[in-house]
Formats: C-alpha cells, sequence, structure tokens
C-alpha cells in the first residue's frame, strides 16, 4: 500500500481537542477489544477515560479486570497512573438507560404507568433500532456529564454489535422517526383532537383505522400501543431532538470516528460503506484500523520460494510429502546438502506452513490494498492477531503497542 498514511493512534488520543471516540465497524471485527486498548492506552498517556461497551458478551469487563459491568462507570484498577489519567468502564443497560430517559422526562405517577405498560416494556427491550438509539442517548448523558462535572476529558464508545456498521448511524432515526410518526399519533389522534364537533367527523374513519389495526395487531396489543403513546405523548419531540443533539455531536471537530476492520472482504467492504457514509455525513473519520492480520515473521520468503525450496528437499529424501508444485529456484543459502532426513522432512513441513501462512497474508494484505486504493488519504494501521484471547490488562496493552508498532502495509 505505497502511499498510504499510517494511522497515528497515540497522536489521536494524546490530542486533548478529541473528547470522544467512537469505534464502529461491523460485528466481529473486534470492535471491543479496539475500545478497550484505546482507553487504556489514553489512560495511562494521562486522559480520564470513560469506555462505553455495548457488548453483551462483557469481555471487556474480563479484559479489564472487573467481575462486572453495568450502566454505571466503575473504576478500573491496576493500569499506570503515573501520567495522571484515569480509567472508568461501563456496558450499555438498554432498558435501564430507555427508563433513564423516562425518569427524566416524566412525573413519577406517569412514568410508573408507562413502565407498567407491556408494549413499552416490549420497546424498551428489544425493539429494533432501540439498542443503537440507547447508545446514543448514554454518549449524550456521558458527554454532559463529563461538561459538568470534569469526571472525563475522554469518551470511548464501543458500537453495538450489528450486523451492519451503518446501523449505528441509522437506528436512532428511525427509532425517533417511529416514536414520533404519523402512524404512532394516529392511533391517538381522538384523545389530542380539539372540539366535540372535529371528532365528531373525524371518529368514523379513527374507527375504521383502529378495527383494521386491531385486526392485524390484535385488540390488546393495539390498546397498549394507544395507552403507551398517550402515556409518552409529552416526550415525543424529546427523542427526536435528543438523538439530533447527538447526531450533532458526532458531526463536532471533538469527536474521531475509528473504522474497524478484519482483513476480510465483507468486513472490508462494510468499513468502505461506512467510510463512505461518514464522508456524506461530514463526520470527521480518524482512521481504519485492521485487526487480526495474518503475523509472516519471514516477510521476506514468498509463499512460492517456500514452496520450491520444500520441493527440493522432498526430493533429497524427505519423507513427508509436498502437496503443491514448487515455483523457481530453492534459495540458494540453504545448506541441504549434509542435512540428515529427519531435519529435511521437519524443513519441510516448516516451508509447507510458511507457504500456507504466506498466502493468507497475501489474501488479506490484498483486501486491504484494495480498500486504499478506492479510499486514499485514509491513515490505515494493521493490528497482528494476538496468538491467544485478550482476557486481561496485560493483553490489552499488547494490543495498544501494535497500535503504536503497527504498520500501514
Amino acid at each position: 500500500m505505497a502511499g498510504t498514511d499510517r494511522f497515528d493512534v497515540d497522536a489521536l488520543i494524546e490530542d486533548r481537542g478529541v473528547g470522544v471516540v467512537v469505534c464502529c465497524g461491523s460485528g466481529g471485527v473486534g470492535k471491543t477489544t479496539t475500545a478497550a486498548a484505546l482507553g487504556l492506552r489514553a489512560a495511562e498517556a494521562g486522559r480520564r477515560v470513560v469506555v462505553l461497551t455495548i457488548d453483551p458478551a462483557r469481555r471487556l469487563a474480563q479484559s479489564l479486570g472487573l467481575t462486572e459491568l453495568d450502566n454505571t462507570p466503575r473504576p478500573v484498577r491496576g493500569l499506570d497512573t503515573s501520567a495522571g489519567g484515569s480509567l472508568d468502564a461501563m456496558m450499555l443497560d438498554m432498558k435501564r438507560t430507555f427508563d433513564e430517559v423516562v425518569e427524566a422526562h416524566a412525573t413519577p405517577e406517569k412514568a410508573a404507568q408507562i413502565f407498567a405498560n407491556p408494549f413499552y416494556q416490549a420497546v424498551s427491550s428489544s425493539f429494533a433500532g432501540t439498542q443503537e438509539y440507547m447508545a446514543m442517548e448514554k454518549l449524550g448523558q456521558l458527554r454532559a456529564e463529563a461538561e459538568r462535572t470534569g469526571a472525563w476529558d475522554l469518551i470511548v464508545v464501543d458500537t453495538p454489535p450489528s450486523r451492519s456498521a451503518l446501523d449505528f448511524l441509522d437506528a436512532p432515526k428511525r427509532l425517533g422517526s417511529f416514536l414520533d410518526g404519523r402512524f404512532i399519533r394516529l392511533l391517538t389522534a381522538p384523545a389530542r383532537a380539539g372540539g366535540r364537533a372535529y371528532l365528531r367527523v373525524f371518529a368514523f374513519g379513527i374507527q375504521l383505522a383502529s378495527n383494521t389495526m386491531g385486526r392485524l395487531l390484535g385488540g390488546q396489543m393495539l390498546a397498549d400501543v394507544q395507552t403507551f403513546v398517550a402515556a409518552l405523548d409529552t416526550m415525543f419531540g424529546g427523542f427526536r431532538e435528543r438523538a439530533d443533539v447527538t447526531y450533532a455531536l458526532l458531526k463536532e471537530a471533538t469527536t474521531a470516528f475509528v473504522v474497524v476492520a478484519a482483513p476480510e472482504r465483507d468486513a472490508v467492504r462494510e468499513a468502505a460503506f461506512f467510510v463512505d457514509r461518514l464522508a456524506q455525513e461530514g463526520m470527521p473519520l480518524a482512521g481504519l484500523v485492521v485487526n487480526r492480520l495474518q503475523p509472516l515473521p519471514a516477510a521476506s520468503l514468498t509463499a512460492p520460494r517456500a514452496l520450491a525450496a520444500a520441493e527440493q528437499l522432498h526430493e533429497l529424501g524427505a519423507e513427508t510429502p509436498v502437496s503443491a508444485a514448487g515455483v523457481g529456484p530453492a534459495p540458494a543459502h540453504l545448506d541441504i546438502a549434509n542435512a540428515p532426513a529427519s531435519s529435511l522432512s521437519l524443513t519441510v513441513e516448516l516451508l509447507r506452513l510458511h507457504a500456507d501462512t504466506a498466502a493468507v497474508r497475501a489474501r488479506q494484505q490484498a483486501q486491504v490494498s484494495r480498500f486504499a486504493a478506492a479510499h486514499p488519504g485514509i491513515p490505515i494501521i494493521e493490528v497482528p492477531a494476538a496468538a491467544g484471547d485478550i482476557h486481561d490488562l496485560d493483553g490489552l496493552r499488547a494490543i495498544g503497542s501494535a497500535f503504536a508498532g503497527g504498520s500501514n502495509g
């Protein structure tokens, strides 16, 4: 990827003008680990950090040495605070965050009525888009608390594990539109209509609509929806307003998006879609992190040369056959004339393994190179795959070191 800028992660997290870092990408590409490693490295560089994860697998809690994470930021122990930094972590509780919104904008009596409503219980727990909307809501809350108390100067957000990275940007608007939309308002139009004459004219049409929706949704569900909407009526404008405020925050210069991808076709393509969308929305992109790149210690030994050497060794008497034909002459520096048979056999296996590894690495590099060619000027950093699962602070520090020492291909 000649000419591609290297993504300087340390410069990003040390920039005091950046107050929010959003790690985004499709599911399964290492967003949670990236967010945790960024947060830890920033804290040990002197930032006061809170990491918000939306990962229900709770891997962040384990890697940060916490027994659990919930909707309240908890301090992480065991980090180097010599630079004056701190690290808190929390995991989004979707329903609890929705409850907090209701409690903040309704009387205790009205809030209790909403909480008891079966439709609210469904919307707040599992409605499509609620998790992404509440991630935005919690980000807004954390930003407001940071400005009010000074508890943090950097918020790192691990976006929801959606199938599509775009869900994080699209779902809050979809949910806000649903809760503030014409369909929902139609359900309670009679209750809000002014004057009996208007109601007499309007009643027949509303009754037909209610009967139809009652057959489609079920009478009890329709009643629950109508009760829910009536109880939440004073909050409708607030949903869209808060979504718009947080959406505007994502466009500010104090926010930086870090797109995370694995070096596979679908993940890189999803990253490309997201990068294009950020550009369309005018949202600040810091760079691309390509996780889990296949390590290749002897990068100068290509797959064809390794296979050629393995074939020549096999012809000298190695017991292990080579599945692929060699290409080109064996490397001149290999001393094969006096090697014992067992050593030759082991070397054949190692050369063949290296050839397979080099082929995987070449495919991964090709995916990243295609992204770079289509998106010139976007900084990229490649992070090698870890030898095992990340389960403690040292593992996160190793990822942070890879950020600092990683390549751009």
